[in-house]
């Protein structure tokens, strides 16, 4: 995965995760509680994606060819 992409998406996903955590504290409705329950794993995925700089590592020993 590009860099760029992964850094759009990793800000994406924080952003939707961050808003759907949040958004509950200032609605008195019963659903809320499932907005946590997307929320809470989306904004995780979303700093796995973000800050996954194992992939990094990996291209670059696949583009020079293995470990030297």
């Amino acid at each position: 995965m590009n860099t760029t992409s992964r850094i759009i998406t990793g800000a994406v996903a924080i952003f939707a995760g961050a808003v759907l955590t949040v958004l509950p504290f200032f609605l008195s409705e019963k659903s809320s509680f499932f907005m946590w329950i997307y929320g809470i794993p989306l904004l995780i995925i979303g700093c796995f994606i973000l800050y996954n700089t194992k992939e990094d590592e990996i291209e670059r020993i696949k583009s020079k060819g293995g470990k030297k």
